[in-house]
């Protein structure tokens, strides 16, 4: 499990890297992030996943998350993947919400898709055992979070690997992808036809199904451009209430979908993330 280092950096003391290896599971080269903030010799440091949403790769939340500052002072090693396999000889789609950059964090059965796109595998098997094996992660203390597209990977991997993961949350998540067109085209399309095959791939669904977690936070901007067709967390609110989970829910005035709403309220994720974690 050989990785290649693309970039580091000095950040409040601890060490900003971008990395780059030949994945097994998308048969492609992938790349991400992971922030190493100040430790001593020796220590094994809690983890927290960050999954991006859709037309990302790794760099959006690495340049424009303002994540830094608040895991060097909170002792987190922070990871942010790719959203997808991508390059040449790997299927794509003209539009912005299918294809590369939009791999939903599912391992596809649907041809073209199939191949490669197996980002759930690589999120949930192949990266976790890379980063184990080259950084001071502490696997036994890890949680993970997400933004839209990615706030749905965070909030159903976080479902599905509730023993894994100490806290799940999330920032404007689609959390019902079987019930908005974004989910509906990528689930379909990843997937096939069968939507009781997406079940296990959307957060209010699993939840019905029986998926547990004591906590979930979830930061939603009332003026997201997304919130009334594609996001609608009140189905989340809904499911969270008859399953007797604890949702803290917290909407927004005033903040969009952007990285300034993301880079406002990350601080508070990750001092909830430490909290369990530490």
């Amino acid at each position: 499990m050989t990785i290649e280092t693309v970039s580091t950096a000095a950040a409040f003391g601890g060490t900003q890297g971008v990395y780059r290896h030949t994945s097994t599971a998308t048969g492609t080269p992938m790349t991400f992030s992971v922030y190493v903030p100040p430790h001593a010799e020796g220590q094994r440091l809690p983890v927290v996943w960050y999954l991006s949403g859709l037309t990302c790769t790794h760099a959006n939340v690495t340049d424009k998350g303002e994540y830094r500052r608040a895991c060097a002072e909170l002792g987190l090693v922070f990871v942010a993947p790719d959203t997808s396999p991508r390059g040449e000889g790997v299927a794509d789609d003209p539009a912005y919400d299918f294809g590369q950059g939009a791999g939903f964090y599912v391992d596809a059965t649907q041809a073209p898709w199939a191949p490669k796109f197996r980002m759930w595998s690589y999120v949930t098997e192949e990266l976790p055992a890379l980063i184990a094996a080259h950084v001071p992660a502490d696997m036994d203390r890890q949680s993970i979070m997400g933004h839209s597209m990615g706030g749905h990977g965070a909030l159903t991997i976080g479902l599905t690997l509730a023993d894994r993961f100490k806290a799940v949350s999330a920032f404007a998540p689609i959390v019902a992808p079987g019930q908005v067109p974004w989910g509906e085209k990528a689930l379909g399309g990843y997937l096939g036809d069968d939507r009781a095959a997406w079940r296990r791939h959307d957060a209010v669904a699993l939840i019905e199904d029986g998926a547990r977690v004591p906590a979930l936070l979830v930061d939603q901007g009332d003026a997201d451009q997304f919130l009334a067709d594609q996001l609608k967390p009140q189905l989340l609110a809904d499911a969270c209430e008859a399953a007797g989970i604890n949702l803290t829910l917290r909407m927004q005035p005033g903040y969009d979908h952007s990285y300034y709403f993301i880079s406002t309220f990350m601080a508070d994720h990750l001092a909830w993330h430490a909290e369990r974690l530490t």
